[in-house]
């Protein structure tokens, strides 16, 4: 930046530069002002949640223009103050292929001596080389005995997903992870392989997707098993707009995410999850998802669940989301004072608090803790409901949202009970934030038996990514595998975490 020191004499020169910084900072303003508008303006106003990356990938993108004209107006002042060396925000892995480039000066010294090396600067840059299409030529030589007649010989064809067809399982793997990790339609896909001059139809894609997502279904239900062993599962379920075959309009379906991530109280069990496609919402599809699952259920209050609760023999518990119960009284708030909403909120506040603290932590430590730091909160906390309930009417935002924590309030007292069930549901709605943007960019499925293949392999690509697994080297593996005729009875190999230790 410009100093005191370094500006000019000249009153024309100084106003010139006055104007220049008075533009850049009002551009800034402007900028500042509509990120606050998308963060705290009226509901109205405000940008669809999905949309804020690329509303600060706008900003920061102007931001960066902004402070790239400063340097350069700071370049034609005469003496340039230093400027703090800007330190890489992230780190460049190991794994990555290093090439080296050494910059020599000149060896020999003004008297005649050659110099030798006391020390050097190391600096690493990230280059990129887009991506390279290849084809794999495989030749298959035909021998014969001149000696003899015992016939030709030859080397057996390798089995492949798609059999005599173009793709590596490689490139399926590619198309897979393209269209449902990173949210690249079919025919975005296209145009990408068209300019390096491979010309492929959407449907041939698709093709490789439908034939990909049948021999990925016994991996898909291996994992829904392993699942479904467990004692403490999350469960939550989201729209999925599918196309309506001959109305020219389109239904809703729902994916139902059943979770498990056990890393909080320090369990064994590695995190998954399963997205299942229904046609509807009622209770019975929970019901039959949760097919021979027995143990805690952790879920929003949607009325459905309590179907689980139906069961000639009761075997799922329901344990309830304070984060629900908190987005209630946080609505009130924003609409009006509300003294009472506030004060609820506060003490919710006080038991994430305790939670933070307990994160990874065995089951009866955190147990123990709970009925010390929390109990006493709860107990409070429901004796301010009762008054708060009996000072409101029944049918105000206040009386509606207090309502909804009384109803639930068993299952939201759980967690004293049981160091292994979490505060709220927010593990399995994290999970849901990936499908939710493929829905997004997609609009809607095509047809039911889409939208369940889209469920089976968003739940292998989402594992992945709960386990620290890169989901492309294991689609590709476990796909090259069961080319290879990976036994049925070995299924639970190709599982993620099993997988990724064998690889």
């Amino acid at each position: 930046m410009t100093t005191f020191d370094t500006l000019p004499d000249d009153i024309a020169e100084l106003k010139a530069i006055i104007r220049v910084q008075r533009d850049q900072n009002a551009r800034l303003e402007a900028l500042v002002a509509s990120f606050k508008k998308a963060l705290f303006g009226a509901r109205s106003e405000k940008v669809d949640p999905g949309q804020y990356e690329l509303e600060l990938e706008d900003m920061e993108t102007a931001i960066a223009q902004v402070e790239a004209e400063v340097d350069a107006d700071d370049r034609t002042a005469p003496v340039r103050a230093p400027k703090p060396r800007q330190t890489n925000r992230g780190s460049l892995p190991k794994h990555l292929e290093r090439v080296e480039v050494v910059l020599e000066p000149e060896r020999t010294c003004t008297c005649g001596a050659e110099r030798h090396v006391i020390g050097e600067d190391v600096s690493e840059r990230l280059d990129i080389i887009p991506a390279q299409f290849r084809v794999i030529v495989t030749r298959r030589p035909k021998y014969a005995c001149r000696s003899c007649e015992a016939g030709v010989t030859q080397a057996l064809a390798p089995a492949h997903i798609i059999a005599g067809g173009m793709p590596s399982e490689a490139t399926l793997a590619h198309v897979i992870v393209s269209k449902y990790a990173d949210h690249l339609p079919l025919y975005r896909q296209t145009q990408i392989y068209s300019r390096q001059g491979i010309d492929l139809d959407r449907s041939t894609l698709a093709a490789w997707v439908g034939r990909a997502a049948f021999e990925l279904t016994p991996v898909y239900e291996a994992l829904s098993a392993e699942l479904k062993r467990s004692t403490k599962l999350f469960m939550d379920e989201t729209p999925a707009p599918v196309l309506a075959p001959g109305r020219k309009r389109t239904k809703t379906g729902y994916f139902w995410a059943l979770a498990r991530d056990d890393r909080p109280w320090d369990g064994d069990d590695p995190p998954g999850v399963v997205f299942t496609y229904a046609p509807g919402r009622s209770g019975k599809h929970a019901d039959k998802i949760l097919k021979g699952f027995s143990g805690i259920l952790q879920v929003d209050g949607y009325a459905g669940y309590n179907r689980l609760l139906k069961r000639p023999v009761q075997d799922v518990t329901l344990a309830y989301c304070w984060a629900h119960a908190r987005r209630k009284l946080y609505d009130v708030t924003q609409s009006s004072e509300a003294p009472i909403a506030k004060e609820g909120l506060s003490q919710i506040q006080a038991l994430y608090c305790i939670e933070k603290d307990l994160r990874g932590q065995p089951p009866e430590q955190r147990h123990a803790a709970r009925r010390e730091r929390s109990k006493p909160i709860i107990d409070a906390f429901e004796n301010w409901l009762a008054q708060s309930r009996a000072r409101v009417s029944a049918k105000s935002p206040t009386g509606e949202a207090l309502k909804y924590i009384a109803k639930y309030w068993g299952g939201l007292c759980l967690f004293l009970t049981d160091g292994r069930i979490e505060l709220d549901n927010n593990t399995v709605e994290r999970t849901i934030r990936p499908i939710a943007l493929s829905r997004k960019n997609a609009l809607f499925a095509g047809h039911d038996t889409g939208a369940q293949n889209w469920a089976r392999i968003a739940s292998l690509i989402e594992t992945c990514k709960l386990n620290a697994i890169e989901p492309h080297g294991y689609l590709s593996g476990i796909l090259t595998a069961i080319a290879q005729g990976h036994k049925q009875a070995d299924i639970n190999e190709l599982l993620p975490w099993n997988f990724a230790k064998t690889v």
